[in-house]
């Protein structure tokens, strides 16, 4: 499959958002694209999209107008499915219904050559499926971009139980020259990012449902103290409640209904009453004219302590010493005990998953609080508290004092396993656990893959490492306990990870 070269012709089918996209991006590599939609005027409309997106690049400064035009030249708009005969790659970026793309597909076979590579843009339809109805299935391949396909790195390179991998091989080269970033993973359902990434949302709305956090706190710690550009609820709302929950709902519905997929009561009622987010102009959020949106909660403000005991390592969160000695706060340790810092009458953890009010019983320790993970706690500016049901006020507003006095806002949220951030890493990296488990791709994969297609801040198999495998175990196992279903059971490449102490 070494036909492609820069000279070869790319065939690109469906004109929207996504196909012109994508048009764009092979152009731009120096191909010369043929553009089609069945759709009278969609494919010069999908053009004309193209160059004015340009256009405003060149009004920046960052492209010229002999760029443009050389690019814009290159892209050819075509009235006919046969007039995509000479390309020797055809993408399609249609309806996302397999049957319509089984029949473009098999017109495509009778028109275009033998070795013609068919690659499929969806993000949610089995390429073995679309396959099984065409006579070459070795030359269907999945090319999923990631919405704007111009700016978004990452490209999934899927392979069905029929693709020939000199195929797959072929696009992910392909995929490369074109400055993207690819990764190959096995037709599963969500391939990688669209099932890695359903903790991201199911965790912030578990902790909604279940009251320990209003949307607002929670968007806010997962951005300031986890370090993602938007949180679950903002991001719902952008990406659309019909969609996020549809999507939702067919991983779990593909994985037989598995709990680790499954969705969320607010979630629904959100769709059936309408607010489908900013483009309804209600979600989570409201976006009508005038809206004020929630604040996070943040505790007022509270005395700074002078002296602290740290007692053993405190592991990922380790930075907070020099955070408290650069504040003028005295730092005793003691090379004994669990990971705690001990600041007056609190004691203070990072959550490992349980409720802090049953660790807080098992030690005898009424006045044990915990702190969520940071994805940098140097430089977080917001951290939750989450303590005990029995701590008391004194206690609480030492920890607010603690956080507060080396820079962090606080967030005191109730008493909830895992609390935001930590459980919804752990998920993470346990989702991508259990994709490399099954042989769906690489770990190194999974990692380009989060960060490329949904712009995580550190890949999540990379950030279990970071906090310790054995603790992200020990957190799972927690949640377990805790809420008794199957839903946070530990992905078997993790523990056996943990066993062998890699």
């Amino acid at each position: 499959m070494s036909h492609l070269t820069t000279e070869s012709i790319i065939g690109v089918i469906g004109a929207g958002t996504m196909g012109a996209g994508i048009a764009q991006v092979a152009a731009k590599a120096g191909h010369p694209v043929l553009l089609f939609d069945a759709m009278e005027g969609a494919a010069q409309k999908g053009l004309d999209g193209v160059a004015n997106g340009l256009a405003r690049l060149v009004a920046k400064g960052k492209m010229s107008q002999d760029q443009v035009d050389a690019l814009v030249g290159r892209i050819q708009v075509v009235d006919s499915l046969n007039d995509l005969a000479p390309a020797a790659l055809v993408v399609e970026a249609i309806v996302e219904r397999l049957d319509i793309k089984q029949q473009v597909f098999g017109d495509l076979e009778k028109i275009c050559a033998e070795n013609t590579i068919i690659a499929s843009n969806t993000s949610s339809i089995s390429i073995t499926a679309i396959g099984a109805k065409l006579a070459r299935p070795q030359n269907l391949v999945g090319m999923h971009f990631f919405n704007p396909a111009p700016i978004m790195k990452l490209v999934e390179v899927i392979s069905g139980l029929d693709t020939d991998p000199a195929v797959a091989e072929a696009i992910y080269q392909l995929s490369e020259r074109w400055g993207k970033q690819p990764v190959h993973a096995k037709s599963t359902p969500g391939f990688i990012v669209n099932r890695v990434a359903r903790p991201f949302y199911a965790e912030g709305l578990r902790v909604a449902e279940e009251g320990g956090a209003d949307i607002a706190t929670i968007d806010a710690l997962l951005k300031q103290c986890g370090g993602f550009r938007m949180g679950p609820f903002e991001l719902m709302d952008l990406i659309g409640h019909d969609v996020n929950y549809a999507v939702t709902s067919s991983v779990f519905e593909a994985y037989y209904y598995d709990q680790r997929f499954l969705p969320a009561l607010i979630q629904l009622e959100l769709v059936n009453a309408g607010h489908l987010g900013r483009k309804s102009g209600k979600g989570f959020y409201d976006y009508s004219e005038g809206a004020e949106k929630p604040q996070p909660q943040t505790a007022a403000p509270a005395p700074a302590p002078k002296t602290m005991t740290v007692e053993g390592s405190l592991g990922v969160a380790e930075p907070l010493v020099a955070l408290c000695e650069q504040a003028g706060i005295k730092v005793f340790r003691e090379d004994d005990g669990n990971g705690c810092i001990r600041v007056g009458e609190a004691t203070l953890l990072l959550t490992n998953g349980q409720f802090a009010t049953a660790r807080a019983a098992a030690s005898s320790n009424r006045n044990l609080i915990h702190f969520d993970l940071a994805l940098d706690y140097q430089n977080a500016d917001r951290i939750a508290l989450s303590p005990a049901d029995h701590a008391s006020a004194e206690a609480v507003n030492t920890a607010v004092g603690l956080f507060q006095a080396i820079g962090k806002q606080v967030s005191l949220i109730d008493d909830i396993p895992g609390m935001a951030v930590m459980r919804t890493v752990a998920m993470l990296a346990n989702e991508g656990f259990d994709a490399v488990n099954q042989q769906v791709c690489s770990e190194e994969a999974v990692d380009i893959a989060m960060q490329g297609g949904v712009n995580y801040p550190r890949g999540p198999l990379a950030w279990a490492q970071q906090i310790g495998l054995g603790n992200v175990l020990q957190v799972l196992n927690n949640l377990a306990g805790v809420y008794g279903d199957d839903r946070y059971r530990a992905s078997p490449l993790l523990r056996r990870k943990v066993a062998g102490g890699i």
